[in-house]
């Protein structure tokens, strides 16, 4: 799973490694322990325009289908098991046609051993952007007027698939790595084959874990209060 992560860059720093078109303007700030509910910077391809537009938009970590009565639907879909998308409602139509790429410096995980849980910061090696392959949605709040900027709700989840390499001795379940050139075909609203686009990048994310390094951090993670570099630096 995913249930943390850190994004210790900013948005304009994230437009030439994805070739962003437009920002939004209330991009959240960096954040060292994002957390579910948590607001972050997202990537998409917006399918109303011809070529899509591909967007840097913030966005609610957390799920929240069209169909959803309230928003407290997401806190339960912050990750979405990829081997599962097609035949889940809460994700099927977003697979389709809202697919997203969440960059991010690295995650946190938790390794359980003889009822002990010990954090673990997972990052690229050479510090490049991490990216995570997901899925997003727009929700209308119907109960606020038409003019009120905060009617529409972006919401997101991280894909997840099993561990594989040194990842596994740490969790038996890891995001969906996806790499910045492939992130152009995952994004792209105008594939037809789904299936086929999520088998490949499900095989293509093993390959992306050899770039990555891991170190045992302090329990201060654990606290969503607690922000700030010193969570990912070497527990003592």
């Amino acid at each position: 799973m995913c249930g943390r992560f850190v994004v210790a860059a900013s948005g304009s720093e994230l437009v030439g490694v994805l070739r962003i078109d437009l920002e939004g303007d209330d991009l959240p700030a960096p954040s060292f322990n994002v957390a579910p509910t948590d607001r972050v910077a997202i990537v998409l391809d917006s399918a109303k325009t011809e070529p899509p537009t591909r967007r840097l938009e913030a966005a609610r970590w957390g799920l929240v289908p069209a169909w959803a009565k309230d928003p407290s639907i997401g806190s339960r879909a912050f990750n979405a098991r990829a081997e599962e998308v097609e035949d889940k409602p809460m994700f099927r139509q977003a697979l389709i046609k809202r697919r997203a790429v969440i960059p991010a410096s690295g995650y946190y995980e938790w390794h359980t051993e003889d009822g002990v849980k010990t954090p673990y910061y997972i990052h690229p090696a050479d510090d490049s952007p991490l990216l995570f392959a997901g899925l997003y949605e727009w929700w209308k709040d119907a109960s606020k007027p038409d003019d009120d900027p905060h009617r529409w709700l972006l919401s997101f989840t991280i894909m997840t698939r099993g561990s594989t390499g040194a990842l596994g001795s740490v969790h038996d379940r890891m995001p969906l790595f996806i790499d910045a050139d492939y992130a152009d075909v995952w994004l792209d609203p105008t594939t037809d084959n789904v299936g086929d686009l999520l088998d490949a990048t499900i095989d293509a994310a093993p390959a992306l874990v050899n770039g990555l390094a891991m170190r045992e951090v302090g329990p201060a993670v654990g606290n969503v209060r607690n922000n700030g570099p010193e969570l990912i630096a070497p527990a003592r």
